[in-house]
């Protein structure tokens, strides 16, 4: 099924390499969480891609020793990651069979349509023994923001659209990586509580990180001028902030070893 449009996906992520310095921290502390896994494993990787780092990624990889490709399907956000890039989409990817002894995919598989595909390209890609190291928002995820716009919605129009992408449940992770053919796959999640004075400054975020709305069946008439201060609103704690949960799942497997 074609859940995401991925043309939206791409002018999403294009206009975000203008506005990324507005979540560059927040993306860089997510991408080191991520590269800290490798610190739990012995083993030396000196090639590595990055899909879909936006500038975050691929400086962390070299730091540690490793050469890196950086590929998006933006070529905007691929340039932010120096050296060599690659503008491809996740859905097809251009590398060779045991291109790379490590995949790092920081929040950038979420609007994939064939993510089982994806992973299993991704596998392949890999060199034997090699690492897959992503995170990518869980179910729970802007759930917060996702039941406002909802209700809402409901209460100006009577009715609402799909506003917010659907994430996958954590044990859909794990068992996406083993029907891809990783070895030792493990899924976890770490729960990170964001909070906003200005809570349009949620809004603002999603759009500067590429993360606009890119389902297929989204609402396309311009929604009421009401509708994100009123679901904002009932956001609000009790010191007036909006707070919403980024559920990251975080998950790793390994190419298996030849035999």
């Amino acid at each position: 099924m074609h859940i995401f449009d991925r043309t939206a996906v791409r002018q999403h992520r294009d206009r975000a390499a203008r506005k990324l310095p507005q979540v560059a921290d927040l993306l860089r502390e997510l991408a080191e969480r991520l590269i800290e896994r490798l610190d739990d494993t012995t083993r030396r990787f000196c090639a590595g891609l990055d899909l879909g780092g936006r500038g975050a990624v691929a400086p962390l990889l070299r730091a540690r020793g490793i050469d890196v490709i950086a590929c998006d399907l933006s070529r905007s956000l691929a340039a932010l990651s120096g050296g060599l890039i690659v503008v491809a989409d996740e859905e097809w990817l251009p590398f060779a069979p045991a291109s790379f002894d490590i995949v790092v995919a920081s929040l950038s598989l979420h609007w994939v349509n064939d993510l089982p595909g994806a992973l299993i390209q991704i596998r392949r890609a890999l060199r034997p023994g090699g690492l897959f190291l992503a995170s990518m928002p869980a179910l729970g995820t802007l759930g917060e923001l996702r039941e406002a716009l909802t209700e809402a919605e409901s209460g100006l129009t009577g009715g609402a659209g799909p506003r917010v992408s659907p994430f996958p449940d954590l044990s859909d992770c794990a068992a996406l990586l083993q029907r891809a053919g990783f070895a030792m796959p493990v899924a976890d999640v770490e729960d990170i509580r964001l909070r906003y004075a200005d809570p349009m400054a949620l809004l603002r975020e999603l759009r500067a990180a590429g993360e606009a709305n890119a389902l297929r069946m989204r609402p396309r008439p311009t929604p009421p001028r009401a509708l994100f201060p009123a679901a904002l609103a009932q956001m609000a704690e009790d010191d007036g902030r909006a707070g919403v949960t980024l559920k990251l799942a975080v998950l790793t497997g390994w190419a298996p070893e030849a035999a």
